[in-house]
């Protein structure tokens, strides 16, 4: 194996390497080079292969360049040189966005635009790319307001996102006599001791108390600018903008909501067995969701992990486990937990490098492993969209989890069909745990963000109002599962995606990329072998059509409910056979 720690030489080889500067330089002319492309000489033709060939190299560039920089803090998040970057890109990206919308006007200003298409090959390439750039047209502000609007949010939504941040990054809590960091109290819902599980939830709670007030007026005025601008833009509510931009329409999503409420009653059973188990009565109280049962706690060295993700995946796809094999064995993955580094695991993808890279925090559990096959299924999306050109590879949200879930799916299936029941108790358990949070809590968050939009329209929540909407969501979703008497009522204080000034209803795609995940596995069970060479087409195409278009592709409807009930029908098997080993135990 190799060290633990990844190699980013292919980007650049330090802060100090002058190519890092200098391609910082390029992005900030390349902005402006492109904003007068309307007025720029040449036919409409030339404009147009002009805008892609410059669309191709900024994406090129702001992928190495903001991807060097953070890749270096996730792993040391105090360090001078990459804040500095950062700070740079990040205004720079301000003027990026602004030519981004003046190719956009452009394109729509070109009355022969689909002739254009049909007389030349390299515009037909990127028909899709041409073709978004249109329709962005008809949502674009004018010109002259847009930039003004763009440095006015730095100092509305913007700064009310970093003043969550900083709010939540400096959170304490007072627990046992100690001042804790907020995410080691709520890492304590995993502990193995009901006591401290209950002291720390109790602990938490009480300490919203002092941020509150800030935390309310932080989530209304970001929703409150998001609606304003939604309304300039022509859209008709912030929901349908947010489908718009996720090239999904809203017969898709009521589909897979309405076979979400029927599932909720499976869910139940699953938190109330777990409830009984670990000796409560009136549902699952919110501080046990994550507690441990079972008494195996599976175990691998990463060389162990190492073995069991290729041999799983090389039986199905050989590809895939090559593919796994030359990433943990090349230092693509920064491994263990370390100070300065971030928390959780995530994958990012250098389409022009065709190379990805991998943080986790490997410790040894059975979740660390499901984990690296969750990224490592990132990592193979990346490869699959490096068939196609970099401008076509920008994949909708509710399509990224993609590959990323099959991988989950197939290596708890293919774990648990060996094992004995104690294993296959402690693998659902994890499943079940993680889809709870996945379909019934990330609908609550859904139906919470709706109720807040709707009252930001009259007049600003207050805390209460929040706590409110946030335990009236939970009931709808977990109803009985959960004790009534110990729900989370800020929950909205305590998630960062609310508070993303340029991204709402950053939950729904959680659902719809798990669901569609194992609809697809699904699908693989049914053809077989037969299906692998269609999966990879699919992975190819997420960047490059609609997503009916890209399911269609493989024979998926996502606007029948049937299909998502065959998704859920993965999690009920599931919740039978755990109910069916709590009965046992």
């Amino acid at each position: 194996m190799a060290n633990g720690k990844w190699d980013l030489s292919f980007l650049y080889d330090s802060f100090e390497d002058p190519r890092l500067e200098k391609d910082v330089e390029r992005i900030a002319a390349l902005s402006l080079q492109g904003r007068d492309i309307a007025t720029q000489e040449g036919s409409d033709e030339d404009k147009l292969l002009k805008m892609l060939a410059m669309g191709e190299e900024l994406n090129n560039l702001i992928g190495s360049t903001f991807g060097y920089v953070s890749l270096r803090l996730s792993t040391d998040c105090t360090n001078a040189d990459g804040l500095r970057y950062m700070d740079k890109l990040s205004n720079l990206m301000v003027d990026v966005r602004l030519t981004s919308s003046a190719w956009a006007r452009y394109v729509g200003s070109v009355e022969n635009l689909d002739q254009l298409i049909a007389g030349n090959d390299t515009l037909t390439t990127f028909a899709f790319v041409l073709k978004e750039y249109q329709d962005q047209a008809k949502h674009s502000l004018p010109a002259d307001m847009e930039g003004k609007m763009l440095r006015m949010s730095l100092d509305g939504a913007d700064a009310f996102s970093k003043l969550r941040d900083r709010l939540m990054g400096s959170h304490t809590v007072e627990l046992g006599g100690e001042t804790l960091p907020l995410p080691a109290v709520r890492g304590m819902a995993y502990d193995s001791d009901a006591k401290v599980r209950k002291d720390a939830y109790e602990a938490e709670l009480k300490s919203y108390a002092k941020v509150e007030t800030p935390m309310a007026f932080c989530l209304a005025s970001i929703k409150g600018q998001a609606c304003t601008l939604c309304e300039a833009k022509g859209y008709d509510d912030l929901l349908s903008q947010t489908l718009h931009e996720s090239r999904m329409d809203k017969t898709i999503l009521d589909a897979m909501f309405t076979a979400i409420e029927e599932a909720l009653p499976d869910f139940r059973r699953y938190l109330k067995a777990k409830a009984q188990l670990l000796g409560h009565k009136n549902g699952l109280p919110f501080y046990d969701l994550f507690a441990p049962v079972g008494d195996v706690q599976l175990r691998y060295t990463v060389e162990e992990a190492h073995d069991l993700l290729t041999e799983t995946f090389a039986k199905v796809h050989p590809a895939i486990g090559e593919f796994i094999h030359h990433a943990m064995t090349h230092d693509w993955i920064d491994m263990y937990p370390a100070e300065g580094k971030e928390g959780g695991a995530f994958c990012a993808g250098y389409h022009q490098q065709k190379q990805s890279r991998i943080l986790t925090n490997f410790v040894g559990s059975f979740s660390d492993v499901s984990t690296l096959a969750h990224e490592l299924g990132h990592g193979w999306h990346n490869r699959c969209l490096e068939q196609k050109p970099v401008l076509l590879t920008d994949t909708p949200m509710p399509l990224a989890e993609t590959a990323s879930i099959f991988n989950e799916t197939l290596l708890n299936q293919t774990v648990r069909a060996s094992a004995d029941d104690a294993t296959k108790f402690a693998i659902l358990e994890n499943s079940l745990m993680e889809a709870t949070q996945t379909v019934v809590d990330i609908y609550s968050r859904f139906i919470f963000e709706s109720s807040v939009v709707e009252a930001r329209k009259t007049h600003i929540p207050s805390a209460d109002e929040l706590k409110q909407l946030m335990l009236d969501a939970q009931d709808k979703t977990y109803g009985d599962g959960l004790d009534k008497e110990f729900r989370h009522p800020y929950m909205w204080a305590c998630k960062g995606h609310y508070y993303s000034p340029n991204l709402h209803f950053y939950n729904f795609p959680y659902a719809f990329g798990l669901l569609f995940g194992l609809g697809v596995y699904v699908q693989f069970r049914k053809e077989g072998a037969s299906f692998i060479p269609k999966y990879d087409q699919l992975l190819a195409s997420c960047g490059s059509d609609t997503i009916k278009n890209v399911a269609a592709s493989v024979g998926i409807d996502v606007t029948s409910v049937d299909y998502w009930r065959s998704a859920l029908s993965v999690v009920r098997g599931e919740i039978d056979e755990f109910v069916e080993l709590c009965g046992k135990m």
